[in-house]
Formats: structure tokens, C-alpha cells, sequence
């Protein structure tokens, strides 16, 4: 696979509201380990559309992967324009700051907000891009990614589209290995 999304829940849909929540680093733990496997197997590309939250998160790391994988590139696909508009100051900063490193910029629907619309548009296009979705995302408790999530198995049915979700189990299991590392106790 040389392109993929990565998309999951938005921040709020955790219960996080910083960035410098501890979750926030097991998360990006999480798509490190993911994207490591498939950066060795060739990635190229990793597609978010830049939501706050496992999007922006995955931005970090594919950022830092880049020091050692300087041929793995990011690209921006917002749904519409401006999609930052309402956010407080400190999130649009945020933003600002990984968009200002990406290798890629661009809006899918080249006015801003009208409708939800824009959203199944923007679900559409991004699996349409990509070889493969990398999900934070656990079924068994529902949020935004479910309707990403479906129209990529509805590509699946029809190609090797790839999924690969990371659910709350697997999370879990990244605390449980960094508190491992981090314990005085090896």
C-alpha cells in the first residue's frame, strides 16, 4: 500500500480536551506502531482531513516518523474550506501549526460549511484516494468514525481496499507495555 487514511474519533468524543493528555500519547503510541509496520512495507502517503482530535494526533506522528522516513508525506483534505473557523484560539493554533508542515493542502468541496453533506463527500473521497484506512475506532462504543468506517467496507467488498482498527483492547494494551517500559520494575 502506498496511500492511506487515518481518521478516528474527534477528541471530544474521548473526553479529551488537551493535547497534552496522557491518552493522547498512548494513542499516538498506537498509529506509531501501525504506521511504522506499513512505512516498511513502502507507505508514501498518509491522507486526514484534519479533524481535531486522532487526525491531528496522526499528523504528530507521521511528523515525527518523517526524521527517520523522510519519503513517507502527509496530505490535508478538509471537507470545505475554513474548517477551523469556529474553533477556540488554542485549537486553531494547533491546526495551524500541523497544516503549516504538511506536504499537502487542500479542501475537497472548495466552499465552506452548507451542509453535512460535505462530510459523506469528504468519507467518499478519502477512501476513494486511499489503498487502506488506519481507524482509532472501537465498535462497541459508536461515534463519528462509524460512517467512514462503512463506506470503506463498502469499497472492501469490491477491491483490497485494507482496514485496520484500532479499538479500545489494543489501546490497552499500549498503556499496559509503556507503563512496562516506564516501571522501575525492570
Amino acid at each position: 500500500m502506498k496511500v492511506i487514511m487515518i481518521s478516528g474519533y474527534k477528541s471530544f468524543e474521548l473526553g479529551i480536551y488537551k493535547n497534552d493528555d496522557q491518552a493522547v500519547q498512548y494513542i499516538k503510541k498506537a498509529i506509531e506502531k501501525s504506521l511504522l509496520r506499513l512505512v516498511e512495507d513502502g507507505l508514501e502517503w498518509v491522507i486526514i482531513s484534519g479533524q481535531m482530535g486522532v487526525e491531528l494526533w496522526a499528523a504528530e506522528v507521521v511528523y515525527d516518523l518523517q526524521m527517520d522516513y523522510p519519503e513517507l508525506k502527509l496530505a490535508i483534505l478538509t471537507p470545505f474550506l475554513n474548517q477551523e473557523s469556529k474553533w477556540n484560539e488554542v485549537n486553531q493554533e494547533y491546526y495551524e501549526f500541523i497544516v503549516s508542515q504538511a506536504n499537502f493542502v487542500d479542501s475537497i468541496t472548495k466552499r465552506e460549511y452548507e451542509s453535512p453533506l460535505q462530510f459523506r463527500q469528504k468519507n467518499d473521497f478519502l477512501v476513494s484516494k486511499s489503498e487502506g484506512l488506519l481507524l482509532v475506532y472501537d465498535e462497541e462504543n459508536e461515534g463519528s468514525p462509524k460512517f467512514l468506517l462503512d463506506i470503506a467496507r463498502k469499497k472492501k467488498e469490491s477491491s483490497s481496499y485494507s482496514i485496520e482498527l484500532i479499538n479500545f483492547s489494543d489501546l490497552q494494551v499500549v498503556v499496559e507495555d509503556e507503563n512496562m517500559k516506564n516501571s522501575e520494575f525492570w
